[in-house]
């Protein structure tokens, strides 16, 4: 990148999180706990007739979640049948229904998982009308399921969390609209293309001819990284130079993934009215993002070449440095752009962007997803250690009894269940083995199975990133992600959901001096360590059988 070196780059990003921190969180508790509605978002709460002024329980707050997205869903899916009708389709046919299916799914859960090639398959109107809208949409339903969490643990005895169609209008207008406009703008100076030139044939440099796409590419790439989406314009996505052409650039779009899910823990602290809580979140999130791309980055300079390290898959204009920084924000995060292949990495460095997904996307995660998933794993944490002292469990004053526990446990198994099962109906059916094995897969033995089960982990954590040696067009994979991507997204959400009325009904418990203090050190690495021990557990015969005997032959 440049000359630019590993640490140059890290001590960059963290000076610029740095500083939006405190300005950007306080902005978001503000924005969600004011009782001002503008203009625009009275006129949205009279279309969808809601009374702002209502609060909802859980379970109607989780009625809207449901309904809004099955909404967007079908939208979706109906433009993707009838694009040769829609303006702005250039020449390109209807996307067939298995595969508008799972784009469908895909964008509604916030994976943005592409089994096509974006620029030969999606026309403008889909482009603009259905993914780029879906990507808002979804942002803002992740951070509206945050903050009801955060105001559960912060109510005392309420039977409301919040209105969901508030916050999603709040979402949607005062944060992401501004904030993608103003990232588009800076990407257009740095060079991503926004036009609508469709398809143009240019004469290359040795005389021959090629057609080039275009595109509105800034505006959905600002969004694509905000609200941690990650779907490209492109196939190569942030490999593009149309999408992503300098260092500079690079470096914003790492940026612009984390701004938002880093800033969060500063929201969660001021509403619940303790900026330490919020201090020792972002702690646990960033000492893990730190160790798995320190990881990740010495495996990669360590493959093949020593000090040179392995380029195989990288651009030369980023280098090993950017294209692990990127991938490992990208992992870290829900997001699942890429600026190089990870079915390129080196086998310990492809099972980093695996375990970072594998962890559940909590460091600092998705767009809402990845501050909930933390205070899930925070409930536990808490659980854990007050078994340790004798003591029953609370965090933040609320008690965690047998029902907490259970939504937490239920919300924790969900996606290892789904990457598991998943995976392993890939293999074991004799028909669709023989399917995966003789489309799918372009590597045969240990990393065509890896390659199986990065699919199957980046779907079910709604990330969106793959191996791309997998072809996962095809009927199976196309359902079976599709299924996984949905139940991935919504049945976490249910839980969590359920988990912030329960803490909403509760009063507060008064410190004493048995009360496990959540804010320091000690509570910090063992929240990480409840973390990676979980994760751990799960995953590590899975593991072995790819990733791990590949790196270990």
């Amino acid at each position: 990148m440049g000359g630019w070196t590993t640490a140059t780059q890290v001590l960059t990003l963290v000076v610029l999180l740095v500083l939006v921190y405190r300005p950007l969180g306080d902005y978001m508790a503000r924005l969600y706990t004011s009782e001002k509605h503008l203009g625009v978002e009275r006129g949205f709460y009279r279309l969808v007739g809601v009374d702002a002024g209502a609060g909802q329980s859980w379970q109607n707050y989780l009625r809207g979640v449901l309904v809004f997205s099955a909404a967007g869903m079908g939208l979706l899916y109906l433009l993707q049948r009838i694009q040769p009708v829609l303006p702005g389709a250039l020449g390109l046919p209807a996307v067939p229904e298995a595969l508008a299916f799972n784009t469908a799914a895909s964008f509604l859960a916030n994976t943005n998982w592409q089994s096509y090639s974006p620029e030969v398959t999606m026309g403008y109107a889909v482009q603009m009308l259905g993914l780029a809208v879906q990507n808002f949409l979804s942002a803002a339903v992740g951070l509206a399921v945050a903050v009801a969490l955060v105001r559960g643990l912060a109510a005392r005895k309420q039977g409301t969390i919040g209105n969901f169609w508030v916050d999603l209008a709040r979402g949607l207008v005062r944060l992401l609209v501004p904030m993608a406009a103003l990232g588009a703008i800076v990407l257009m100076i740095g060079g991503v293309i926004q036009n609508f030139n469709g398809f143009s044939t240019i004469t290359t440099l040795t005389g021959g001819s090629q057609v080039v796409p275009g595109g509105p590419v800034a505006s959905q790439e600002a969004i694509k990284l905000l609200g941690t989406n990650g779907g490209g314009f492109f196939n190569a996505n942030s490999a593009h130079p149309f999408e992503n052409p300098t260092g500079w650039t690079n470096l914003v779009e790492v940026f612009m993934m984390l701004v938002i899910p880093f800033s969060l823990p500063r929201t969660f602290g001021t509403m619940v009215g303790d900026r330490r809580q919020g201090y020792a979140i972002l702690a646990a999130m960033g000492a893990i993002f730190a160790v798995s791309l320190a990881a990740m980055t010495a495996f990669e300079f360590s493959a093949a070449d020593g000090a040179a390290g392995s380029m195989e898959g990288k651009e030369q204009r980023f280098g090993i440095a950017a294209s692990t920084l990127f991938g490992s924000t990208s992992t870290l995060t829900s997001t699942g752009a890429v600026n190089s292949m990870h079915d390129s990495y080196s086998p310990f460095g492809g099972m980093m962007a695996m375990l970072n997904m594998m962890l559940g996307e909590v460091a600092p995660g998705g767009v809402g997803s990845g501050l909930y998933g933390m205070l899930v794993l925070a409930v536990i944490t808490c659980f854990v250690a007050g078994l340790l002292v004798g003591r029953t469990p609370e965090y933040l004053g609320k008690k965690i009894g047998p029902r907490e526990i259970k939504l937490a446990s239920l919300y924790i198994l969900t996606m290892p269940t789904l990457v598991l099962v998943g995976t392993a109906l890939s293999f074991a059916v004799p028909g669709i083995r023989a399917d995966i094995e003789g489309t799918s897969i372009l590597n045969t033995g240990l990393h065509g199975f890896s390659e199986v089960l990065y699919a199957f982990t980046s779907a079910a954590n709604n990330n969106g990133s793959a191996f791309a040696g997998l072809t996962a067009n095809t009927p199976w994979l196309n359902t079976a992600l599709g299924v996984a991507m949905l139940v991935g997204r919504f049945l976490p959400i249910v839980f969590v959901l359920a988990l912030a009325g329960s803490f909403a009904e509760q009063g507060k418990v008064p410190v004493s001096a048995g009360t496990l203090p959540t804010h320091r050190l000690q509570s910090v690495t063992l929240l990480c360590g409840v973390t990676v021990i979980v994760t751990a557990l799960t995953f590590f015969p899975v593991l072995a059988l790819g990733p791990l005997a590949e790196g270990l032959q």
